[in-house]
Order: C-alpha cells, then structure tokens, then sequence
C-alpha cells in the first residue's frame, strides 16, 4: 500500500478561502485535491452546457490557486466512485474531506454510494458545513439565530503552503461542454467563471453598484447592474456565504460614520441584501429537510389539480421559446436565454405565469429555467418553483399579472423592444398591448404571436381552483403540519441584535465526522 493521504473533494465549493475540509486536510499530512466531472450527473435534466462552461472556469481558476500552493488539482471526467478505486490502488486514503451538499436527487444517490465505499474501505469521510443549512433539523425554532452564529465565524483564509506526495494518479484536460455529450446552450451575455471575477462582483456591488439595489431589484433593466450578481459565484462556490455576508456586514458598520440621503440609501439597501442572504439559506433548508420537494407538491392537496403526465405541450413550448404572445414574459425569457440570469421577481412571474395562466404542472418549467439558470441551485430553485405555483400549501397565493408587470416594470417598453425586436415599431408603453393596437396587425400572428390565452380569464380560473383547493379542515391541518416543519420564524431573530456580527473561531460542531458518512438527506 502507497502513503498516506487526505483526498479533498472539491465539488460546488471551487475556492481555496474558507474552505474548512482544505484548511482542516493540510494540517493532517500530505493532500490530493480533486475535482470529478461527472458525466452522469451533467447529463440529468437539471443541468446544462452553459451551467458547466461558467463551472469549467471555475475549476481553470481553482487549478491555478491551488498551484500556487505548490499542490496539483487532479481533473478526472469519470465517477467519484471509479476516482477513489483507482486513487486507493496506489495511495493509502485515510480521510476523505468536503463540504456538506444540499443537492437534488442525482447528488444524494451518488452520496449514498460514497458512504458506502467509504465503510468498505475504512476510509473516515470528514464533511463541513459550508452555510446556514443545518442536517437533521427538527423545527425552525431558533434557525435564525443559528445562521447568524455560523456567519460570524472567522473566514478560513487558504493555506500558506501544501504539501503533497509524488503520485501517478492520472489527470485529465478540462473538458467543454460537447465533450460530455451537452446539448449546445450558448449564452452569449453570461459571467464569466472564477473567483476573481466573484472577488470584482462583490467588490462592485457593496461600493459602487448596490445603492439602488432596495428599490431597482425588482426590474429587469436596473436590476441588471443593480443586484448583486453574485448568485453564480455562491453556487458554484467561488465565494463562500460566509464571505459575502462579513464583507456586507463590514459595509453596513462602515456606512454608520456618517449620514446623507446617499448613505441613507446604501443602508437600506444592504438591509435588504442581508436578508436575501438569509433567504438563501432559508430556501436550501426546505429541500435539505423535504427532498421529495424535487418531484412532488408539498401539500398533497394540489396532487389532483395538474399532472406531470398532462402537460400541454404546446403552450410549453411557447412559454419557454419566448412565443406566448405576452410581450413582456417573452422578453425575461427570452434575455434570460441569453444571460442565463434574471432577476429574482422576474423569475416569479415566469414561473406563476407558467402554473397559472397556463395551466401547466410545475416540474417540467422548473426543469427549463433549472438548465437555463447558470446560478441554479437545486435547494433553492425547487422550494421557489412551488412557492410560485402555489403548492406549498402555506404561501400566500401570487398571480402575477403579466401585463400590468410589464408597465410597471417597463413603462417606455425599451426592454420588451430589446428582446422582442419583432415589436420595436410599437412605441412607448402600448407594446405591452400590441392587440389593442390597430396598425399591429401587421404584425401580429405573422412575426409574432397573438397571446396563447387570456391572461385575464386564465387567472380568474387559477385562482378559483386553488383557492377551492384550500377549503376544509383536512388542507388546514395539512398547512399547519408544513408551516411548523418548512416556516420561517419572522420574528426570532435579526442580524442588526447586538453581538450578531461579532466574529468568532470556528467550532467542532460545524463538522461531521462521520466513519460511515452521512449526507445531506441520510437520517
């Protein structure tokens, strides 16, 4: 048997600071940190060429900071499984070190596996928490506080050197997208992958671009420049939300020296980017707690309303090729296919509208803006997608009206003639409407679609079936089952208490050390 070593496994984790299974690996001996691009798992319905071209970078700017550490990332498009036998052949694995996952179903498979191999190999699999969901949670009770007692933890900073052994594990080239059998996706705006792109982001954002971010989050066209943009870089883990959430708190004290209408301005702001943060994290524990939220209504009550299996296709089709005929829904698909970003009331209305004015059961939708969202993230996407259909059961019911969106978040229309450009002879406002308009006969149903539906009587018909749903004891009980399990806790904590931000050392009750490993859906 080879020497001994600690196997690192990054996953959606790509960065060298405050990263704890890194930090923690390098104190105990020589490490071999690898990446494993899983075919398999690129392959689910989830995921997509654009998603892995922004991770590919990621891993491209990890490969190099981990060099400059004088340790070589080892690539290998293969399974973790294949990866740790062929390691194992060679080296003696002592300790298999990440961060804790909340991933959809595909994940959670594959770490059943892990485990496994790791009790027949004897192998301890050592993994930290890398954000506010907490395994094996109970309630909600207190949840917030415990959030804010695991961001005030000191940022890990990257190891100054690391050692690793001579070794003959193969390494592999980067592969693209095509090369795993990805269906082309090109989005031609995207963010560029790595972290220092994510270190510029933030650095912009809490400085220069964030004093509107309060009121500007909610249009697609301030909302570009004016929201974080660091969703990406959270979920492929360039930057840790530990890391976000100190420099944000470190802007907050700052802005307290002085006082102006500007400054006024940021604090508002960035009072509200911190409870997004909290959001995050709030989103994740759903699914960390209910993985069945993939796949199935939360509240079994909606079960007999929409079927996957009945699906309307073509009104599918038109949702996600931009073609409802709805302008301004047309137009945030249509600029989220070729960003592969949309800000966050946006990606409401698409969905609602989708469940709603169309009828149609949320999972295949969800599967679309999963594979076009670059920033998607499993934890949040499919707790938000039901929330939006209206199937938890215990959210407030939101029809999005698509009209009235557009003139309130579009009034000149300058989006909406961007996006849909077989529209920009209409002027102002009234492309929102381009039906009411006389001369777009032209127009209409020739370059582009009359509204599939009446997004009027299509709403008043959603509503009158959910809202029959929702009647009876039995849906209430059910609620009150979900709110206790799944609901926030409004008013147990705040990140303004006195003491919140004061930063302390890590704790051992941030890891799990696990000889049989558990991940993040194993009781």
């Amino acid at each position: 048997m080879g020497p001994v070593m600690n196997v690192v496994w990054f996953k959606r984790d790509l960065r060298i600071v405050d990263h704890r299974p890194l930090a923690e690996a390098v104190l105990r001996g020589p490490v071999l940190p690898i990446v494993v691009i899983e075919i398999e798992w690129w392959q689910q319905p989830d995921m997509s060429a654009r998603q892995f071209e922004f991770y590919r970078e990621c891993i491209a700017e990890l490969s190099i900071e981990l060099w400059r550490l004088g340790v070589q990332l080892i690539v290998r498009v293969s399974d973790i499984i294949s990866v740790l036998n062929d390691i194992s052949r060679s080296q003696c694995i002592t300790n298999l070190w990440s961060h804790e996952e909340t991933g959809g179903d595909w994940t959670f498979r594959r770490d059943l596996k892990v485990r496994d191999w790791c009790r027949h190999h004897g192998v301890l699999w050592i993994e930290y928490r890398q954000d506010g969901v907490i395994r094996r949670l109970k309630n909600r009770d207190g949840w917030s506080g415990k959030w804010n007692k695991f961001m005030a933890r000191s940022v890990i900073p990257a190891p100054a050197r690391v050692s690793q052994l001579s070794n003959n594990i193969d390494n592999s080239a980067l592969p693209k997208a095509e090369d795993l059998g990805l269906c082309q996706d090109y989005a031609p705006f995207r963010q560029h992958g790595g972290r220092s792109y994510a270190l510029s982001m933030l650095h912009s954002f809490l400085h220069e671009r964030g004093a509107s971010y309060r009121v500007a989050m909610s249009s697609p066209i301030a909302g570009e420049i004016a929201c974080s943009r660091l969703s990406t870089y959270l979920a492929w883990g360039a930057l840790s939300l530990r890391e976000v959430t100190q420099a944000t708190w470190k802007r907050q004290k700052d802005l307290k020296q002085s006082r102006n209408e500007e400054i006024d301005k940021w604090r508002g702001s960035l009072v509200s980017f911190t409870g997004r943060l909290h959001w995050h994290c709030h989103f994740m524990q759903k699914l960390e707690d209910e993985p069945l939220l993939e796949f199935e209504n939360l509240h079994s009550a909606y079960n007999k309303l929409r079927k996957p299996g009945e699906t309307d296709r073509s009104r599918l089709n038109a949702w996600r090729n931009g073609e409802t005929g709805l302008p301004f829904v047309d137009a945030c698909m249509r600029y989220l296919d070729a960003t592969g970003w949309l800000n966050f009331r946006m990606r409401a209305m698409l969905t609602a509208v989708s469940s709603y004015h169309l009828w149609l059961h949320w999972r295949l939708p969800g599967l679309h803006l999963a594979r076009k969202f670059i920033d998607y993230e499993a934890g949040i996407h499919w707790p938000q997608t039901q929330m939006q259909s209206g199937t938890t059961g215990i959210n407030t019911v939101r029809i999005y009206n698509p009209v009235k969106q557009g003139y309130d978040q579009d009034p000149d229309g300058e989006f909406v003639r961007r996006w849909v450009p077989e529209l920009e002879e209409i002027d102002g406002a009234a492309i929102h409407e381009p039906w009411k308009i006389p001369s777009a006969t032209s127009i209409l149903d020739k370059k582009y679609p009359l509204p599939i539906i009446d997004h009027m009587d299509a709403a008043r018909e959603a509503r009158r079936k959910i809202y029959g749903t929702r009647k009876g004891p039995e849906f209430h009980q059910k609620a009150k089952a979900i709110q206790t399990k799944h609901g926030s806790r409004k008013n147990s904590t705040s990140v303004t208490k006195k003491g919140a931000h004061k930063l302390t050392k890590p704790t051992a009750d941030e890891q799990l050390s696990i000889p049989f490993s558990c991940t993040s859906k194993i009781d």
